[in-house]
């Protein structure tokens, strides 16, 4: 009888030390990915600043508020980026 519960208690830690060092392995490739979309994350917010800082610069006279087809693609465009600017403001301030 001892030694039948020896053999179980061994298979159980054995079984549960595995599923430990799985998991383990688990989760440093999801810290990796979390990383990896923090980085993208960052880039796409630097590039996204750029370019709407860029565009500011050039319609700092206010010549695409036209109404012809450059003027809409223009408005368009920059409602996009002040849309994700706002966006990527309000998740930098959250993790502050």
């Amino acid at each position: 009888m001892i030694i039948l519960t020896i053999l179980i208690l061994t298979a159980a830690v054995t079984y549960l030390g595995w599923r430990v060092w799985w998991l383990a392995g688990q989760l440093a490739e999801v810290q990796e990915y979390v990383e990896l979309l923090e980085r993208t994350n960052e880039f796409m917010y630097s590039r996204i600043d750029q370019s709407y800082n860029v565009m500011k610069q050039i319609d700092r006279l206010g010549a695409f508020e036209s109404e012809d087809e450059a003027g809409t693609t223009f408005d368009l465009l920059k409602e996009v980026i002040t849309e994700l600017k706002e966006e990527f403001d309000n998740g930098s301030q959250e993790k502050e």
